[in-house]
């Protein structure tokens, strides 16, 4: 591919779960040129720890910081050679990442795992957006602010989750007191790789605000963190604190000499302040006026809308003033798992004769199963399924929840259940949105981007379900051409992000639209949803709380082999 040198031209970066994706964009109209691909050597680390093999505890997840290093060179060199175009023309670099992604690192930047001595420690490696292991902390701290009538807690739908900043440090003091007493600064991964491409440590308002409970200008107080655990009390102030705060598009520094020599970009050129892969797709699919719900979809969802009035919606995962974009509330809330739990399925309810029958006709596994059962009226397999196989991050925000599809027979199919869990996900969707309806915030556009953008048959259950209108970003890359878009703004191509969004977005409206008679029968089956999600959440006064206690026994069994296998 060739590109008109002459253009300035700014690059996107991606970190995603599994690898970082880079694209160059044309500045000023937003017009791709060539995209790059990094795979982390280590993926996500879920069992073992790599190098010394050490097993890692139920509902653990984390990364190699080296593998994030890496792919960044890989992925940016690869889409300037695909674009064709001269590295000198690029003017700017943004980034994203899964959040919340956060490590342990010293004053210098240097994560935990990369000392010696420390490498084996579990604790001292980043804990992935998907480690869940820190439930019980979310819950005392959930609990401990309810109690104190923090007022914050009710920005976060009245529930801190176990994936976010605190959660995770606190489970990190009480279960490895001497790696955290080693620990400098405790920081976004949005933010550290900022750091090694300008030099210095930033802090953005985005994963401050939404996984580390920054609101109306500050922290935690001491005494609450304290009355958390008694060492835990200057947590905000020594580990968090200390760097402003800097706005979304802003510029963070520019590229040092290390970082160009990495990447093969100019030394100099404009690095954006670091972002959220959800938050930063906004503008790049359109989505950025009040009541337009963005659902990045891939391994999980996110939800984001912004809001032009402050409004308590239950179960949300934060409202940030600016957090999205300047000048409106930003909403976010999401799912577990979604492209999850099609992927467990695949992997382990499909015969080889299923198989089989789909290389002969030249089908992935997904189109295959979707031909199958595309046929079927809504409720002809006879199931509903609740999509918390990853647990619940909204509206009930608890991870130790666990999936459940009832009404199997033994004439049930591999693609009746794939079909059920579909379903499943567009009903917690459902879930969301009507949360938010019921707090004030209607839900005007449903637009979505992600890698699961392109099943059509997933997209038209949504619509079906929403009884609405699904929109699709145009870009296959649109987390990355977001932070592309962020990065014109911190080159000062566009004067902000509404307008370098307005000039370089894209997304195709409506391009799946509900069909009445279907979401009539979806209406039906959405309440069965709902009867199974209020009974098996372990809430009111006729639920039951099955699922955490065969959560428990799985765990306490589990750990009784370890240490018997260690003798």
């Amino acid at each position: 591919m060739t590109s008109d040198n002459s253009s300035p031209t700014v690059v996107g970066v991606d970190f995603g779960t599994l690898s970082a994706r880079a694209v160059v964009v044309r500045a000023g109209d937003g017009v791709e040129l060539g995209t790059g691909i990094g795979e982390y050597r280590n993926g996500a680390i879920e069992r073992t720890l790599p190098d010394s093999g050490q097993p890692l505890p139920a509902d653990w997840a984390l990364q190699d910081p080296a593998d994030w290093r890496a792919a960044l060179g890989t992925c940016v060199r690869e889409a300037i050679r695909d674009s064709g175009v001269d590295p000198a023309s690029v003017v700017g670099i943004g980034t994203d990442f899964t959040a919340c992604t956060v490590l342990p690192v010293l004053r210098d930047g240097t994560p935990l795992c990369e000392i010696p001595g420390l490498r084996a420690r579990p604790h001292a490696w980043p804990k992935l957006w998907k480690h869940h292991a820190a439930q019980a902390q979310a819950d005392r701290i959930t609990a401990l602010a309810h109690e104190r009538g923090e007022k914050w807690i009710s920005r976060y739908g009245g529930r801190i989750s176990s994936e976010w900043q605190f959660a995770k440090a606190l489970q990190l003091l009480e279960e490895d007191e001497d790696t955290y007493r080693r620990t400098e600064r405790w920081i976004e991964a949005a933010d550290w790789i900022i750091w090694q491409l300008c030099g210095a440590e930033t802090r953005n308002t985005c994963t401050a605000g939404y996984k580390g409970i920054y609101q109306d200008g500050a922290y935690p107080s001491l005494e609450y963190l304290s009355a958390l655990h008694p060492e835990f009390g200057d947590f905000a102030q020594t580990r968090l604190a200390g760097v402003p705060l800097s706005p979304l598009g802003a510029r963070a520094g520019t590229l040092t000499a290390a970082a160009a020599a990495l990447t093969g970009l100019p030394e100099g050129i404009a690095v954006a302040v670091g972002n959220v892969d959800a938050h930063v797709t906004a503008p790049a699919a359109r989505a950025i006026a009040p009541g337009q719900m963005l659902a990045i979809m891939g391994t999980s969802t996110c939800h984001v809308m912004n809001g032009d009035t402050l409004a308590a919606v239950p179960g949300i995962c934060g409202v940030v003033d600016g957090g999205i974009i300047a000048g409106l509330f930003g909403y976010e809330a999401g799912q577990s798992a979604v492209g999850d739990i099609f992927a467990w399925w695949i992997g382990q309810g499909v015969p080889e004769a299923y198989l089989a029958a789909a290389r002969e006709r030249g089908l992935s596994l997904h189109e295959y199963l979707s031909s199958r059962c595309a046929w079927q009226p809504v409720g002809a397999h006879g199931l509903v399924a609740l999509d918390w196989m990853g647990g619940n991050r909204s509206i009930l925000v608890d991870h130790h929840l666990s999936g459940v599809i009832a009404g199997m027979t033994l004439a049930t199919t591999p693609e009746d259940i794939y079909l059920a869990l579909l379903e499943s996900t567009a009903f917690g969707t459902r879930v969301i949105v009507d949360a938010f309806g019921a707090a004030g915030l209607p839900v005007t556009e449903f637009v979505v981007a992600g890698g699961l953008k392109r099943n059509r048959m997933l997209l038209q259950i949504y619509a079906d379900v929403l009884r609405r209108p699904v929109s699709v970003a145009t870009s296959d890359q649109a987390p990355a051409l977001g932070s592309a878009i962020h990065a014109a703004v911190a080159a000062g191509v566009h004067a902000d992000v509404a307008s370098a969004a307005e000039a370089m977005g894209r997304k195709e409206q409506a391009v799946f639209t509900p069909d009445p008679e279907r979401a009539d029968a979806y209406d039906e089956l959405f309440e069965e949803y709902r009867t199974l999600h209020d009974y098996f959440s372990g809430r009111g006064p006729d639920a039951n709380d099955v699922l955490h206690r065969l959560r428990q026994r799985r765990n306490a069994a589990t750990a009784a082999k370890a240490r018997a296998d260690r003798g």
